[in-house]
């Protein structure tokens, strides 16, 4: 069965960096897509990157030009290196994914699309 594992949350100050990693077992496909989200306390979850079966990413714009999503199709796992953190980015983050084609990263921003598989969060604190 599918499983995602995240890591490499914790706390920092302002404006430090941090990078998460979520390797992914068990897809019968590599070229799936994957994304971020994040959740604040009492809040509702909202996608933060978006890294399509091609390698498209698309992102939010509260963190666009400060955070970067990759993907290493031979290690099943995707990245985010987070910059210039704010206060505003603490959050619990998740990792999830599902079999999509490519060019879905705005449906999967806006919540029109919603993933089916889902890690079970690293946390940020930016202080």
């Amino acid at each position: 069965h599918v499983q995602l594992v995240e890591s490499g949350g914790g706390s920092v100050m302002s404006g430090g960096s941090l990078r998460l990693s979520c390797v992914a077992s068990g897809f019968a496909d590599p070229k799936h897509c994957m994304a971020w989200f994040r959740q604040y306390p009492g809040g509702e979850r909202e996608a933060v990157a978006v890294v399509d079966a091609e390698g498209s990413t698309t992102y939010a714009d509260s963190v666009n030009g400060r955070f970067s999503a990759s993907k290493d199709n031979a290690k099943n796992t995707l990245y985010l290196q987070m910059n210039g953190l704010e206060s505003e980015d603490t959050a619990m983050y998740y990792c999830a994914a599902d079999y999509l084609p490519r060019g879905v990263g705005r449906a999967v921003l806006a919540g029109d699309i919603v993933l089916g598989y889902w890690g079970q969060g690293t946390q940020v604190t930016v202080s």
